[in-house]
């Protein structure tokens, strides 16, 4: 059975949002420049706006998994499973 997957936005290293990925929904979040604009639809999720001065964040597009960062602004987006961003980060070291 699927896990429901759900969008993790975090700014400074603090998450702001957990929102579900299947609820369509714009936000905004403020980092240190300004304000970043979020859009989730249909069970994807991308960046619409952000001050930064590259927009590389804006030109990654739509994302069905794996994040989505705005280094500038400090703001990550990341798509993962609901329980897994409960538990926290996951590593394996060699």
């Amino acid at each position: 059975m699927p896990q429901s997957k759900s969008v993790l936005v975090e700014v400074n290293g603090k998450p702001v949002y957990i929102l579900p990925l299947d609820k369509n929904r714009i936000l905004s979040v403020e980092g240190p420049v300004g304000n970043t604009t979020i859009e989730i639809k249909d069970h994807a999720v991308r960046i619409t706006d952000s001050p930064c001065s590259n927009k590389l964040c804006i030109k990654q597009g739509w994302i069905h998994s794996g994040s989505i960062v705005c280094l500038p602004n400090r703001v990550v987006v990341t798509v993962g499973n609901k329980d897994r961003q409960k538990d926290g980060p996951d590593a394996i070291t060699g």
